[in-house]
């Protein structure tokens, strides 16, 4: 009689005695887990390490007294804590293969004072670095490259001197990193600037360093949910009247990086005695900068001009009320336009678009206002033929004044005493030669003879006309003059208006 055939499995499990007496599913799954198994991962343990706790997907090996990282970290760690160790040095190798799943890798407060510059290849997941309390004096350029999924990178109290400018380019989307407690001496510009600054980097604490002088154009220039997070606290910087204009702006617009750590803001004052003050006094006695206050917009009428909705916080929902508490509104007929990026153009400025603007900023989790008064000036920026500024006039009228001042004091004639007696006679004398000269200007030498001999003294008196005034004609038939004055006064020249004004205005005697 024939047997059946032996099927496969069967044979497998008379070669393998050990198993002859387990089911057939258990060999399957062992099978199974060889086949999947990946290679290079026989060092990895599924359990968790012997001086290590687990809690689900957290490994902590905290205070173990380790000089290296443990093998075997379990692939599906997630965070992974190895600080208050003694780990000086982060080589490469510290885990050989790849762990996917780690987000949180913590080793502060080890001591360490070298990282390889693969040290990170494997773990290129990883979001929260935590490297502060330790030994570290330098960041090289590759150190960081590999993770770019980075968010917050933890370097406080260190002894950080030197940072390489690219160290930290390929981490876009870095958020937050601190640098406090080191000794940089430069402020990492490029962090921030434009074109050069990490795009989601929305806080950057270089507080409690050795840095001196702050790049203060560029970091006016800087939106404000940069400033809000900029912390330059308790570091030896210049005292300076822009550097106190800086925060106190940064202080009205109630940043958090002024307004948390306002009495931490010290500068060093010139001088050999480098004494150290807060810079918000430096308003006062020590430098008597001039008190901050926010600047109005201002605009000329016909152009196009830009508001800008400076929030501490990005990504915000921004909406604008005009002067009058009019809504904009998009399609409508308004001169004023909400831009993508939450700005206000006006185009063109009027007259009656002075006042003041208010931007409402919504997000789930803050809610901002911002006012901005506008100042329109009521001309164009060019002037041509408009009307033109009070103060330019008031000056150009005031030089005019002046000019014709001076003309009439260098400029004018000469006087008759200085110039050729010509084509006048005698009784001509201008009133000016009769006013202010008292000596005789004729040159005829027989008149000066006469006059040289008869001198008289015309009393007041006998001119009186009505009202007790002087006669300005003065009296032809006057019989109490002296005889002989008369006809001299008669023979030789004539009465005229300007002979009784120098009468009037004169106790000089008058020659006769």
């Amino acid at each position: 009689m024939l047997q059946p055939a032996a099927r496969t499995g069967d044979s497998l499990l008379e070669t393998l005695p050990q198993w002859s007496k387990r089911p057939r599913w258990g060999l399957f799954l062992t099978l199974c887990v060889a086949l999947l198994w990946p290679p290079g991962a026989e060092g990895s343990a599924l359990n968790c390490h012997k001086t290590c706790i687990c809690a689900s997907n957290i490994v902590s090996c905290s205070k173990m007294n380790l000089t290296t990282v443990p093998t075997a970290i379990p692939l599906y760690t997630v965070v992974l804590d190895l600080s208050y160790n003694e780990i000086t040095r982060l080589r490469s190798e510290w885990t050989p293969i790849k762990l996917p799943k780690l987000h949180n890798l913590l080793l502060s407060h080890n001591g360490l004072h070298f990282l390889s510059s693969e040290a990170f290849v494997n773990v290129k997941y990883v979001r929260y670095l935590d490297l502060s309390s330790n030994n570290l004096q330098q960041l090289d350029e590759v150190i960081f490259e590999p993770l770019v999924n980075l968010q917050v990178l933890l370097l406080y109290h260190n002894q950080i001197s030197q940072i390489d400018r690219s160290a930290f380019v390929t981490m876009g989307n870095l958020q937050k990193l601190y640098l406090s407690q080191n000794q940089i001496s430069r402020f990492p510009l490029e962090l921030v600037k434009e074109k050069t600054r990490l795009e989601k980097l929305s806080l950057l604490d270089v507080s409690s360093n050795k840095i001196k002088i702050l790049p203060i154009d560029e970091l006016q220039v800087l939106p404000a949910w940069i400033k809000n997070g900029l912390y330059f606290h308790n570091n030896p910087l210049l005292c300076h009247c822009d550097l106190y204009t800086l925060l106190a702006h940064w202080y009205i617009r109630k940043l958090n990086s002024a307004v948390d750590f306002k009495d931490d803001y010290t500068c060093i004052l010139p001088g050999p005695q480098k004494t150290k003050v807060g810079v918000f006094d430096l308003s006062g006695d020590s430098m008597n900068c001039s008190t901050f206050t926010e600047a109005d917009e201002e605009a000329f009428l016909e152009q196009t001009l830009t508001l800008g909705c400076d929030t501490k916080h990005r990504d915000m929902l921004k909406t604008w009320t005009m002067p009058g508490n009019v809504q904009v509104t998009p399609g409508s007929n308004q001169t004023a336009k909400v831009l993508q990026d939450g700005s206000l153009r006006i185009s063109p400025v009027k007259a009656e678009d002075s006042g003041t603007y208010t931007c409402f900023a919504t997000s789930e989790a803050f809610n901002e206002t911002i006012y901005v008064v506008l100042k329109v000036h009521n001309f164009t920026m060019n002037g041509g033929g408009e009307t033109l500024n009070t103060a330019y006039t008031t000056l150009v009228g005031c030089l005019a004044s002046v000019v014709l001042v001076l003309m009439y004091l260098y400029l004018t004639p000469c006087r008759c005493f200085c110039c050729p007696n010509k084509g006048k006679t005698r009784g001509e004398d201008s009133i000016h030669s009769s006013m202010l000269s008292v000596t005789p200007t004729h040159e005829d030498p027989a008149l000066k003879a006469e006059l040289n001999r008869h001198v008289a003294f015309i009393d007041s008196k006998d001119l009186q006309g009505q009202n007790g005034k002087l006669n300005p004609n003065g009296d032809e038939d006057d019989d109490d003059l002296d005889a002989e004055a008369g006809s001299l006064m008669k023979g030789k020249r004539k009465k005229s208006v300007a002979e009784s004004i120098s009468s009037v205005f004169s106790d000089t005697p008058m020659v006769v």
